[in-house]
């Protein structure tokens, strides 16, 4: 359960509820989340959540600051304050996290080399939607990215080292980045040293503009359905 400051409402209308809702649905996108119930009171919430991956900290950070940017900038729903909404989002999507103070919530284990944890986490890999058992399979962030890196590179028919040779602003290296920030926790400054799109602040300058010109294709990969 969360409850909003001092008491306060969390939801003034009907469209603060569905905005939550898609919030949450992207959070669910990004983390593996399956969601089994949701209650949305007018100052808290419930949710009954299956975490198959270890990032339940992480997940909610974003669940709850996304949503709260958003709440407070429709208050003042003017054009001006709409355009200032657009980037203040654009840029929380794609700021960074502080991965090393999520680190310590992280839980798991596993016998055997990495090679043998990878194939275990391949192994694994949807069986828990499908049987609903929880099961014991920690796929992190870092692991998820290197399987969607992986597929994009054979669709693009690129090589590891194409990474290195493309610039920092070529369509494809971007196209797996936002990938990356779609389907992922990872920060920016992650996501930017894994496609050597070069600093952070520049990666998140191109990120972002390339998200914007593919604003329609992004919204259809993200419909999902709770």
């Amino acid at each position: 359960m969360t409850r909003g400051n001092r008491g306060e409402r969390i939801y003034l209308d009907d469209i603060d509820r569905h905005d939550f809702i898609k919030r949450l649905a992207e959070a669910c996108q990004k983390t593996g989340w399956q969601v089994h119930a949701y209650c949305l009171m007018r100052n808290h919430y419930h949710l009954v959540l299956e975490t198959p991956n270890a990032n339940l900290v992480a997940g909610m950070a974003w669940l709850q600051s996304t949503y709260t940017i958003g709440l407070n900038h429709r208050q003042q729903d003017t054009p001006q304050g709409r355009e200032r909404f657009e980037r203040l989002m654009g840029a929380r999507r794609l700021e960074e996290t502080d991965e090393a103070a999520l680190k310590v919530f992280r839980r798991g284990w596993c016998l055997g080399s990495p090679r043998i944890r990878e194939q275990r986490l391949q192994q694994s890999e949807g069986k828990l939607g499908e049987h609903r058992s929880g099961g014991l399979r920690r796929e992190t962030a870092e692991a998820k990215a290197e399987r969607l890196v992986e597929e994009e590179l054979r669709s693009l028919g690129w090589t590891q080292e194409d990474l290195a040779t493309h610039r920092k602003s070529d369509p494809g290296k971007l196209a797996i980045a936002a990938g990356l920030r779609r389907e992922t926790t990872l920060s920016i400054k992650a996501i930017a040293a894994r496609v050597q799109l070069g600093a952070s602040k520049g990666a998140n300058s191109n990120l972002h503009r390339w998200m914007r010109a593919n604003a329609g294709e992004n919204r259809a990969q993200g419909q999902l359905a709770i």
